[in-house]
């Protein structure tokens, strides 16, 4: 008698099966953002032909206007519109720039370099900071903890451009530390990455300092503190680790925050970016610029919270199941 032979489909480990439920969120996502950006655009008031031409100060006749809206596609119905646009980012197409007349990912790459290099400099010195304020403050005496929460909200409820202002005033026009505009060289880039850094690091800082105070709470931190290590290992070594996965869950809201901080240093900066490049494509209508730059800042913040999701299990073991 011949026996039948079933083989069972393999089954995906937990965790890809969860790296591909995110990432087809993180696609969806994107595609949101996309659509929402290319709507808002379009219901925008102003003419964008007006916009390619030359700006408000041109005059062109009609017959020009009529020629640029067949060259772009601004006669079709906006469905036709979103669907060219659609069909361009398959292929890897973001446009050509209406100003500028190159392609939007030479723009974009032009610039990406020194959004880059603020943004990791600011990112560094916010997480460094909140790092040693909360370690510091944690469960220590009351009064100390109150003047670092004070301190801490005025910081995150300050508004960015008016702390950018103070740092101008204070170390660039009355110190004459660092130079208040351009990208000449490490100096240039310290006040900007300050202004960024500070309320992002007063918000870390207040997330860290509860979690830090609740793992001091826990039992092996007894069991540390028996055994004879200082307070500076205690902290380090053993609380530090199990307060950082809220940390890690605010990486999305820090880089937004940079993002954003971005856009507002180097246009009061003056310094060359994406931040600069988008707040001049928004005001003149250049629509690929601002798709393009959106569809970037979408596409970073999917990543970074994909890899958040992917490293929840390995900083905290217990959280293996919650994926499985």
């Amino acid at each position: 008698m011949a026996l039948a032979l079933t083989t069972r489909p393999a089954r995906r480990h937990p965790l890809v099966r969860h790296a591909l439920v995110r990432v087809a969120t993180g696609v969806l996502v994107i595609w949101g953002a996309a659509t929402l950006t290319f709507l808002t655009i379009h219901i925008m008031p102003g003419d964008p032909v007006q916009a390619i031409v030359g700006g408000e100060n041109a005059a062109p006749t009609a017959a020009v206007l009529a020629q640029v809206r067949r060259q772009y596609g601004f006669d079709q119905p906006l469905v036709v519109q979103y669907a060219r646009y659609l069909g361009g980012l398959l292929r890897g197409d973001l446009g050509v720039s209406y100003q500028m007349h190159q392609p939007v990912s030479v723009v974009i790459g032009q610039q990406l370099g020194a959004t880059v290099q603020l943004a990791v400099a600011a990112g560094a010195v916010a997480i460094g900071l909140a790092l040693v304020v909360a370690l510091l403050t944690a469960n220590r005496r009351r009064a100390v903890r109150s003047t670092a929460s004070g301190a801490e909200l005025i910081l995150a409820s300050t508004p960015s451009f008016w702390l950018g202002l103070l740092l101008l005033a204070a170390f660039s026009y009355g110190l004459h530390w660092f130079p208040s505009i351009g990208n000449r060289g490490p100096a240039s880039l310290v006040l900007p990455t300050v202004m960024i850094a500070l309320p992002i690091a007063a918000v870390v800082s207040q997330v860290l300092r509860t979690a830090l105070e609740d793992a001091l709470e826990q039992p092996f931190i007894v069991t540390a503190r028996a055994r004879g290590l200082g307070e500076a290992a205690v902290r380090v070594g053993h609380a530090l680790r199990h307060a950082l996965t809220p940390l890690v869950t605010m990486a999305g809201f820090v880089v937004g925050g940079l993002f954003g901080g971005a856009v507002i240093a180097e246009s009061l900066f003056s310094r060359q970016g994406l931040g600069r490049i988008l707040l001049t494509a928004v005001t003149s209508q250049d629509m690929p610029v601002v798709l393009g730059i959106v569809l970037l800042s979408a596409a970073v913040y999917v990543v970074v919270n994909i890899v958040v999701d992917l490293l929840y299990p390995i900083i905290d073991p217990r959280l293996k199941g919650a994926v499985a």
